[in-house]
This record gives structure tokens, sequence and C-alpha cells, in this order.
């Protein structure tokens, strides 16, 4: 069931759960964003009561790190959230991308009892009848799931992920709050309504969904599998279907090494330099030859088994790239290595989703000057998932955004090329990618696929002249019955309108107030009883509630530095 999340509306059920979110961004310095949002004109007065203390020693840290433990200590949401936003080089500084990778979201395990509830409530039986063995203590905790040790009644062994109870409620609540955040810093933070935040949560919103569905998972890990089906330097966990659920995943035990311990790579006797050389391989089959590959490589994902054959754990993130993405990456990667700054930029726009027509020539002058930064240097010298990462940072300036799967497929090249260069000091991304750039450009000669292409064009002119006379008819009709409607938008009215609001609501408390004074007054003239010290308490309450309506007034005014 995908998640129901609205900007505002439902926020206001879930004042609990905001006033933690404000408190901790106070506690972190983020106090001047809040105020800046302008929060107390969309939420009730109750959030003021929040906080605003920090502690000291947060004055030593840096922003990115700030920002980070600001995530980290929000949850699981806020987290996932940092870190799809570290594969953003457009719309993050250089400073937190390096930073919001270091994210951690160990917590401690939920207990037993709870796990023994989820497996017996998704399978409807009992647990010893679902696993012949199932160890209490996890193998890992993270704030989603946790895993365990167990046995099949068949006797396999085999490792069992649960979904934390109540974790997609908690999702649903942040990701409510986050999207009315998103909503006030499109509309009040200058900049960032060219970045759309509420599209990048709504986004967000979808991909965490697909990780809270483990059936999901599954069915990535049965897709991936039957991708390298006989290639003896991949191996990929199998599935056990019958004792896999929405919220349960039971999959093959593996035993091996981290790709990143050297020692324990050494000890067993396998070859960095040969794990190096295959698992780049394996990444470029995976986005050039599949379109389908492992959006998050970081080294607790990848397993290196005997013989040095690779495995991949946690099937959670995907990515998915088309044909033509792929060729019009290579074309923009083979453009800057040839300083073709022209064609660089045609690949680069084929790619990207301009929000406005960027001004070309301003566009090829940059272009132009990044290539001069990387052309004298040696092809074995250049990392290319850096260099494609300025490059889409400066594309971003022209107001030109990148979808999020072609982010995920430069973080996942760019994480390992930074593995590969670990495992090997002496590995050269550019050479090993060559074989794969080659197949690419080649398959657009193709004879079949020329014919291929040449028929499904022919068919969808045809298709196209054949519609052409019924849409025109319809158009007729509409504007002949007068149901023809143009639409026009509006922007940048946004900040008038909120002010016209504001405006508006202080008149009207002005009017409710002196309304107020001018009853009391009336009422204590005319002395009606009850009466304290011979003065009518009703006028005496009605000038107490006017005084607190009054100076609340003046503060509301003086806080926003107009009188």
């Amino acid at each position: 069931m995908a998640f129901r999340i609205e900007r505002i509306g439902r926020t206001y059920r879930h004042m609990k759960r905001y006033r933690r979110i404000l408190s901790v961004l106070f506690k972190y310095g983020f106090g001047d964003l809040v105020d800046v949002m302008n929060i107390e004109q969309y939420v009730e007065m109750g959030l003021k009561l929040v906080s605003r203390k920090r502690r000291q020693k947060i004055d030593i840290l840096s922003r990115a790190a700030r920002v980070r433990m600001t995530l980290e200590e929000l949850g699981p949401a806020f987290i996932k959230l940092g870190q799809i936003m570290s594969t953003r080089p457009d719309l993050l500084s250089v400073e937190l991308i390096q930073e919001l990778p270091r994210l951690q979201d160990d917590v401690p395990p939920f207990p037993f009892t709870e796990v023994r509830k989820i497996v017996e409530k998704e399978f409807g039986k009992p647990l010893d009848r679902v696993f012949s063995n199932f160890e209490e203590s996890p193998l890992a905790a993270a704030s989603i799931g946790q895993v365990h040790r167990a046995r099949t009644p068949d006797g396999e062994e085999v490792v069992v992920k649960v979904q934390r109870p109540d974790i997609r409620r908690t999702i649903e609540v942040d990701l409510e709050i986050m999207m009315h955040l998103a909503g006030l810093i499109e509309r009040h933070v200058e900049g960032w309504n060219i970045q759309h935040p509420t599209r990048i949560v709504a986004e967000f919103a979808r991909t965490i969904e697909r990780e809270l569905d483990y059936t999901l998972e599954a069915a990535n890990m049965e897709r991936f599998s039957r991708q390298f089906a006989g290639d003896p330097v991949i191996h990929v966990p199998k599935i056990y279907r019958e004792v896999t659920g929405s919220r349960v995943l039971t999959m093959e035990y593996v035993e091996g090494v981290k790709i990143s311990d050297a020692g324990r790579l050494e000890e067993m006797g396998l070859d960095p330099v040969i794990i190096a050389e295959r698992g780049f391989d394996l990444i470029m089959k995976q986005i050039f030859v599949h379109g389908f590959f492992h959006a998050d490589p970081h080294p607790g994902n990848i397993f290196i088994l005997p013989g040095n054959v690779i495995c991949y754990l946690d099937f959670g993130m995907m990515g998915r790239v088309d044909l033509g993405s792929r060729e019009n990456f290579v074309d923009l990667v083979m453009s800057v290595v040839r300083r073709n700054e022209k064609k660089a930029v045609d690949a680069l726009l084929a790619l990207t989703i301009p929000e406005k027509e960027p001004d070309r020539r301003l566009l090829e002058r940059d272009v132009s000057e990044f290539i001069d930064q990387y052309y004298y240097l040696p092809l074995g010298e250049l990392e290319i998932g850096k260099l494609i990462h300025q490059l889409i940072k400066m594309a971003a300036l022209h107001g030109i955004s990148i979808p999020p799967d072609l982010f995920l497929m430069v973080k996942a090249l760019a994480t390992f090329e930074g593995l590969g260069r670990e495992l090997d000091p002496g590995f050269d991304m550019v050479k090993q990618a060559t074989p794969f750039i080659r197949r690419i450009r080649m398959g657009r000669f193709n004879p079949d696929r020329i014919a291929r292409e040449a028929i499904d064009s022919g068919t969808g002119i045809i298709q196209l002249l054949r519609e052409v006379p019924d849409e025109l008819r319809k158009i007729l009709r509409m504007a002949r019955q007068g149901m023809l409607k143009v639409e026009f938008e509006h922007r940048g009215l946004d900040p008038m309108l909120s002010t016209h609001d504001r405006i508006s609501n202080r008149i009207a408390f002005a009017i409710v107030l002196s309304s107020l004074i001018i009853g009391s007054a009336l009422i204590v003239l005319s002395g009606i009883p009850p009466k304290w010290h011979e003065i009518p308490v009703i006028g005496l309450i009605g000038f107490l509630v006017a005084g607190v309506m009054g100076f609340w007034l003046l503060v509301t005014i003086v806080r926003r530095g107009r009188m």
C-alpha cells in the first residue's frame, strides 16, 4: 500500500513528532532555517514553546557534520533521505556530499517477542513450523529491520530479515512532515523553488516505499540472478519464496569477506587486483548491458567468496537505465575526453530535464572550461565518477535537473571506482570501461536494430496520421460547445499572497481585539452582575483576554521586525 502524504493538512495530528523534529533542528544550530520558513504561520502556536537552546559543543562542528548528526537523531526516514540526497551534487554542497555517506543507522535490536509476532502473522503459523531453528540474537540491526540466522525445515542455512514493528507508520508520519517542510522551503527559502523540494520528497517516498516491501527486494534479487546466470565470477544469494513476505525476507546464508577488508582478503588468499577488475566489469555489465543495476554497492553490501567470487547483498535499492540514456551517457563521456563541447552539451541536454531552456552559448562556454581541467590529464589518472559529478553540478547552475536513476548510476560507478583504487592502486577505470563504451557505440549501427527502429518509426507516423483528424474534430466540437478551456499558471505570487494573508489576519485580529475592548468597557459601565469590588466580572475577563491578545499581536509584529 503506497504512502499517502500531504503538504500540510494531517501534520497537525503529529504535533508531538513535529516538536521533536524542531527541537533537534534547534539543538544542532538550525534555528535560522526554522525562522526563514515562517513555520509559526502554518502550525499551531504550541510549537513556539519548543526550546531553542543548543549545546555549546555543537559550535565546533562543521555545518555538514551537524546536518549528518541531525538526520541520524531524527531516525530511519531522515537517514534514508540523507543517503539518497548524498547522490545529488546538483542540490548539495561538496562538503555535504562527502559527509552524508557517513550516516549511521545502527540502532538497538527490537525484542525477539516482536520478531516472533511479525513472522507468525506474516505466514499464519507458529515460528517453529516456519523454521526448524531460529536464533534469537540478531546478526545485525538497522533502522528498518534486523537480520537473524535460521534453518529451514529442509535443513538449509538461511538469514531472515524482519522489518521493525510499526516502521511503516513511523515513516509515514515523517514523510508527511517532510512534505510540509519541503513546501515551506519551496515557498520561503530563496533559490529552492527551482529545485522543487516537494518533488524530491515525493520521489523519496516512492523509493522508501519500495524498500519497505521485501517482496520487491526478492524480485530484484531473482532478476539480478537471471542476468548473471552461469557467470562464475558472481554469486547472488538464493531467495526462499515460501518463507518470504512483505515484512520478512529469507535468503541463503553466505559466509564471505567484506570487499574493503584488505587484511582478511590477504588471509584468505584472495587477489585484490582480480577482485577490482571483476567488480568493475560486473558494474559495467549491470549498467551498459542489462540496464538494471545494484544502486548501493558500498563495502558492507559486497562480500568476496573463495575463488575471488563477488557476492552482492541488500537489493532494496536498484537502478534502471534505458538504452537511450546509456548511449547518451557514453556520448557525454566521449565528448569530454575528446574535447568536443558542442557534442558534450547535446549529450548533456539529451540526458537531463531542463527546467527552462538554458543559454546554450553560456553552457558551451562552461563545458569548455570544464573540459580544459581534464584534457591534459593521462587517461589512467581520470576519475570518471568525480568528473561526472562535477559536470552534473555545473549543469545544475544552468537550471538543468538530472533524472534520479542517472544519479544512482553515477553513484554506483563512483563508489566502485573508489573501491577499485583501494584494492588496486594502479586500477585504470578508463581502460576497463573502453570495451563496454565501444559496444554501446557500435550497437547503434547494428542492422537489426536499424531495421527495427525504422519499422517502429514508420508505424508511429502512420498511427499519428490516423489520429490527427479525430483529435481536430474533438477540439472543434469542444470549442463549438463552449467547453474549450485555456489554463494560465501564475508563478512568483506566493510570497505576495502570503503577505496579503498575514495583513488580513492581523486586521481581523485587531478588529476582534477592538470589539472586545469596547464590549468589555460597555459591560463595566452598565454595572452588570456578578461583580468583584463593584466591577462587573465579565468586563474584567474581557479586558484580560484583550490584554493577552494585544500582547500576542505586538510580540508577533516585533519578531518579524516590522511595526
